[in-house]
């Protein structure tokens, strides 16, 4: 197991943890027009570990796995759409994106190749970034996103 898994493990967990006893109206409960629901920055998390996984391999996808992609930018960097409305946006579904992301992304996150390590991508933001940015980046990405999920869950208008 890499440092980077290390460090992706236990801040995806903790975001899982944070998460996984919400219903859907604490999941698509927003602090402030304009701002992620904790529902679309859990498809968000497992849409930045498929995109950069899926690039980093050369992974066609489709169905299910392509729309969880697509939540790495759409309606977050992009003028385009959520790819999830909040009626998709269950208990259940979070907890199946989730999966799916875990198990797309984890072979690429604990055993990297040389190749995988020294392959670029396009970075949402724009950047371009080797294989170890892209591990970096995974192994915070989904704590960043806790310390959010936290803040709203603490928020005196938070739906009980």
């Amino acid at each position: 197991m890499t440092d980077f898994a290390l460090s992706w493990t236990m801040s995806r967990q903790r975001f899982v943890d944070e998460i996984k006893d919400l219903n859907a109206a604490q999941l698509n409960w927003k602090i402030h027009q304009g701002a992620l629901s904790i529902g679309q920055m859990a498809m968000h998390v497992a849409g930045v570990e498929v995109s950069f996984t899926s690039q980093l391999k050369g992974l066609e996808l489709s169905g299910l796995e392509a729309k969880i992609k697509s939540a790495a930018a759409d309606g977050i960097v992009n003028d385009h759409p959520f790819p999830f409305a909040d009626e998709e946006i269950t208990p259940a579904s979070v907890a199946e994106v989730l999966e799916i992301a875990k198990t797309v992304a984890g072979p690429l996150i604990t055993e990297p190749s040389e190749q995988e390590l020294g392959g670029q991508v396009k970075s949402v933001l724009g950047p371009i970034i080797d294989g170890k940015g892209v591990l970096t980046r995974l192994g915070f990405h989904a704590a960043y996103h806790q310390g959010q999920a936290y803040t709203y869950k603490t928020s005196p208008n938070f739906p009980k």
